[in-house]
């Protein structure tokens, strides 16, 4: 088990309509050098999402929803480091909500209001983890990267 703990530094941003909410985020991580980013809060709305569901494995990752429509941000959580892990839940006109680890494809509706935090002496990366399959995090301390 990987643990360890930091001080925070809070980060806000606010994307526009059009623009791909993962691809924003990843963008604003890499020029501020962020190193152990997670999203803190975020609201908004989205009208595309692309989502891999709870029963995909490392050997059946293609259980993909594709979504088109207008939809509202209820949950975004995850760390961003380089290879980002990030879950949505979203809502349709009706409130129903379906939710998922995030492939892409977020187009914002209107806005995406995101608060992100770095954990300030940590550092994020991903490792193959041979017991689940998946690129897991790995949290090491700044000197140890840099030590």
């Amino acid at each position: 088990m990987a643990a360890a703990g930091s001080a925070l530094r809070v980060h806000a941003a606010r994307f526009g309509p059009g623009q791909e909410l993962l691809g924003c985020l990843q963008t604003f991580v890499e020029e501020r050098r962020l190193r152990a980013p997670f999203i803190i809060t975020c609201v908004g709305s989205v009208t595309k999402a692309t989502l891999r569901l709870a029963n995909a494995t490392a050997t059946n990752t293609n259980e993909v929803l594709h979504l088109s429509g207008r939809f509202e941000i209820v949950s975004l959580v995850g760390t961003l480091n380089r290879d980002a892990h990030v879950h949505i839940s979203l809502s349709d006109a009706e409130g129903r909500t379906v939710g998922g680890h995030v492939l892409g494809d977020l187009e914002i509706f209107t806005t995406a209001e995101v608060v992100i935090g770095e954990a300030a002496d940590l550092h994020f990366s991903r490792e193959m983890d041979q017991q689940t399959g998946f690129p897991e995090l790995v949290v090491q301390t700044r000197s140890e990267v840099t030590g």
